[in-house]
């Protein structure tokens, strides 16, 4: 019984290596998100250049279309808003979901008149990608989707289903991998 008592620290210390050195070669941005193969959410919100004009689930339907959730305050947008113009130029369909940083900062208000004009500034700058762009202020639609940060992207079928998520940016080397293929599958190529 003493001898099993020995063992006991060093199983768990074993197990703990054998957990951490897994970790060293995972890839952070291969989180499986739970809305793969799902319907994409049923949703209500604003245009966020024109607040007056609403989109729902249905504007996303009849072709591929890729969502991509982002922001001007995100670093990381800014790096794949080209390659992503790029895309569009292509004939792919890309749909922004605004993700407002400011809302959750207690401290300030939401200037809505101020982020449109960043996000010209930047779209003006960097390329834009966008067909639309739908205004998540309250963050419905991104916590639907599974949402962790910016930038997320969705690709969604005609019928809109789901059928790829990346968690971080999109280059040509991750379009050309994981989108790419399924894109031509849908567009017959």
């Amino acid at each position: 019984m003493k001898h099993l008592k020995l063992f006991i620290p060093v199983a768990a210390f074993l197990a703990a290596s054998v957990f951490f050195y897994m970790g060293l070669f995972s890839d952070p941005t291969d989180v499986k998100n739970a809305n793969l193969q799902r319907p994409m959410p049923e949703f209500s919100l604003p245009d966020l250049m024109q607040p007056e004009k609403t989109y729902h689930r249905e504007d996303l339907l009849g072709e591929v279309t890729l969502i991509n959730v982002w922001g001007t305050w995100c670093v990381t947008c800014r790096v794949e808003l080209p390659y992503m113009t790029k895309l569009r130029q292509q004939g792919i369909k890309i749909v922004g979901v605004y993700y407002d940083n400011a809302a959750e900062a207690e401290f300030s208000g939401i200037n809505l008149q101020q982020t449109q004009a960043d996000v010209k500034q930047m779209l003006a700058n960097l390329g834009n990608p966008f067909v639309f762009n739908i205004y998540d202020k309250d963050r419905d639609l991104s916590l639907d989707l599974g949402v962790t940060g910016a930038p997320e992207s969705f690709l969604i079928d005609p019928e809109g289903q789901i059928i790829a998520h990346r968690r971080g940016a999109i280059d040509e080397r991750v379009w050309q991998r994981d989108f790419a293929p399924l894109v031509a599958q849908y567009q017959g190529k």
